[in-house]
């Protein structure tokens, strides 16, 4: 089968029935979650590494976009069936389905961005999200004239709330008095993709007093950085590098480097010599999540911006700041 026939977008089970029935192929999975492909944010980001991979080693994969939570379970069985390896899932919503399917197809190796499942034949990449949120709202906190600033994230969640939680505590490490404006588009997948909510949240905020405000909310957050352009304010986009969508105005981007997970993933998982089952985590160290500055940012971010953000970022990878992570703490204390 012609790879696009995967790359369409499927509306339903009985459709993805048809693309994956009678398919046999031995090359990686990249299965994206809610929200597109396209989303200029985390989906995307995993596009792009395996678009890498597939130009920097001439191999190819097979990939697809769900469009409901009830395709989880279907379309992990169909590929590991017909002889993908590895797989790759994104999101924490993975969870209770890939555990007994990985038990289903013991040769197939899994890899799972965003989740923890406990498995021979699974890998769990998780990020220190909560780091590099750290770093962008010490940014936010210097860039800010009003002293307040805000935070809409997708889905309410403790995975978002992680980057709060850094967010949070990294502009109060600037200044301990700022004001902290948080909100959400919604308790369902559905907050991924809700770019109007998303926007006349960040109105609000704005209306509030927030001159900065930090979108970790997928395809949503587009309606953020929308937003602020119009109101002559900073956004701070995330995942991918979303400076190049308003220039002048992403102040920048909380970058979680979800690209070179999946090239990692394609690259090691599919060789039992070289697939680490368990959990991995990837941080700071390495440049697994940072912030983005490039020509659409270059003339807002001061050399003193730099040096103070860089000195943070030692002494996270130090020890000499921890950045409390709320996934293991509920508490987030501020």
């Amino acid at each position: 089968m012609k790879l696009s026939k995967l790359t369409k977008v499927i509306a339903g089970g009985v459709a993805l029935s048809a693309v994956l029935t009678g398919t046999a192929f031995a090359d990686p999975a990249l299965i994206y979650d809610l929200g597109g492909k396209f989303d200029k944010s985390f989906n995307e980001a995993a596009y792009n590494g395996a678009e890498k991979w597939k130009a920097d080693t001439g191999g190819n994969y097979v990939e697809l976009e769900l469009q409901n939570d009830a395709q989880r379970e279907q379309a992990l069985r169909r590929f590991a069936s017909q002889g993908a390896n590895p797989i790759v899932v994104m999101s924490f919503m993975w969870e209770s389905v890939l555990g007994p399917l990985a038990a289903e197809f013991p040769d197939t190796n899994f890899v799972v961005i965003d989740a923890v499942v406990d498995a021979p034949n699974v890998q769990s990449i998780l990020f220190d999200e909560h780091t590099g949120s750290f770093l962008v709202g010490a940014l936010a906190a210097r860039k800010s004239e009003t002293g307040t600033v805000g935070f809409v994230g997708g889905m309410d969640v403790p995975l978002i709330h992680k980057f709060y939680c850094g967010y949070a505590q990294g502009a109060k490490s600037v200044n301990p008095d700022i004001t902290l404006i948080e909100n959400y588009t919604g308790t369902t997948p559905a907050a991924w993709n809700d770019p109007v909510t998303a926007g006349e949240l960040a109105t609000a905020a704005s209306d509030a007093g927030a001159d900065v405000i930090f979108a970790a909310a997928g395809g949503s957050g587009l309606g953020v950085l929308q937003t602020m352009a119009d109101l002559g304010k900073y956004s701070i986009g995330v995942d991918s590098n979303q400076n190049y969508l308003h220039p002048g105005s992403v102040l920048t981007s909380m970058l979680k480097r979800v690209d070179n997970a999946v090239i990692k993933a394609f690259t090691e998982a599919g060789d039992d010599a070289t697939f680490t089952p368990g959990l991995t985590i990837l941080g700071l160290e390495g440049d697994f999540v940072g912030y983005a500055v490039d020509e659409h940012n270059e003339d807002l971010i001061t050399d003193e911006d730099v040096a103070v953000l860089d000195d943070l970022k030692a002494q996270i990878i130090a020890g000499e700041i921890e950045v409390h992570d709320y996934t293991t703490d509920t508490s987030c204390p501020l």
